[in-house]
């Protein structure tokens, strides 16, 4: 493992203020990784095959911090290193390092081992207790609930296709990596107190798939999360 030091959708016009709890959600996992990382591509095995199972949330997430060894990863953004390094900062953490898998916010893990990864998936559970998220056209609407402190509710649109990518430089250079669930988007909608609240989804055309995530403070602990 490489290390860095830091830095239901229901349909329908239903009032989230009398919408009841949420349903299970799925568990979200969080794979950090880079194309410039020679411990990573068995960590997108492993996500790749998590993309395609229902109780799961996959994200891939490619970070930045590798860029520097000659090979700039096609599908990295500084804005998810920075949520890599903030989840770093609320679990205490003194650095960040690929392949890390962080599930429901909670629980860091090295992301290329896939019994260890089954494991914690099963000991992480689905999400529940949370607040009712409901869809009604361009809106989202967060029912009432207690947050264990404020929370901030992330639109996160990512590529569900398989990717291949031939790597020509870096640690990885003459090898092709498959990537699934890619994260080209990631939108603060809006904070959430515990009161019903409403927030606009921004208009989209494209071919990517969506995912909403209400997570107590930035990097907190998963509240509730939707695929739409």
């Amino acid at each position: 493992m490489r290390m860095m030091l830091p830095a239901l959708l229901l349909l329908g016009a239903v009032s989230a203020s009398s919408a009841p709890v949420s349903e299970t959600a799925p568990v979200v996992v969080e794979l950090f990784q880079s194309q410039g990382c020679s411990s990573c591509p068995p960590a997108d095995v492993v996500l790749n095959k998590l993309a395609g199972r229902p109780d799961v949330i996959a994200l891939n997430f490619a970070v930045t911090y590798w860029d520097y060894l000659g090979r700039k990863d096609t599908f990295a953004s500084p804005a998810f290193t920075q949520r890599q390094r903030d989840y770093a900062a609320a679990g205490g953490r003194d650095n960040v390092s690929t392949p890390q898998m962080i599930l429901n916010g909670r629980t860091a893990i090295v992301g290329s081992r896939q019994r260890e990864v089954d494991a914690a998936i099963v000991r992480a559970g689905r999400i529940a207790g949370g607040p009712a998220v409901l869809i009604n056209g361009d809106t989202v609407e967060i029912g009432a609930g207690k947050p264990v402190a404020p929370a901030t509710l992330w639109l996160v649109r990512y590529d569900p296709r398989a990717i291949a990518v031939p790597i020509r430089a870096g640690e990885n250079g003459g090898r092709t990596i498959t990537h699934r669930n890619i994260v080209r988007q990631l939108t603060m909608l809006g904070h959430w107190s515990g009161q019903a609240a409403h927030y606009t989804l921004p208009r989209y055309a494209g071919s990517l798939r969506s995912a909403l995530i209400l997570q107590a403070g930035r990097a907190g602990p998963m509240l509730a999360a939707r695929r739409i």
